[in-house]
């Protein structure tokens, strides 16, 4: 049965949200530039883990969701950084 409550976010959250998007776009952006060497591609990946985090909870109002839909939603992130984590030890040992 569909949920009918209205959620709705105030636009001081809304604004900080946005702020820390740009703050870690312009991160990306340094981190790239910084050459960390190998972490460089780890350390991108993480903060768009963050801002991807970030746009469910604030923008899909994923925090106003059951137990079971965050748990599936957290299962998915553990898969993906199994996938990627994964991906570099093949590259690793090529």
């Amino acid at each position: 049965m569909a949920n009918n409550v209205s959620h709705t976010t105030e636009y001081r959250t809304l604004g900080k949200v946005l702020l820390f998007l740009m703050l870690c776009t312009f991160l990306t952006i340094t981190v790239t530039g910084i050459h960390l060497g190998p972490f460089s591609v780890t350390v991108a990946l993480l903060i768009a883990c963050a801002k991807a985090y970030t746009v469910m909870t604030y923008f899909m109002h994923l925090k106003y969701e059951s137990l079971l839909l965050k748990l599936l939603v957290g299962f998915v992130f553990v898969l993906f950084v199994l996938i990627i984590l994964i991906t570099f030890i093949d590259y690793a040992f090529r």
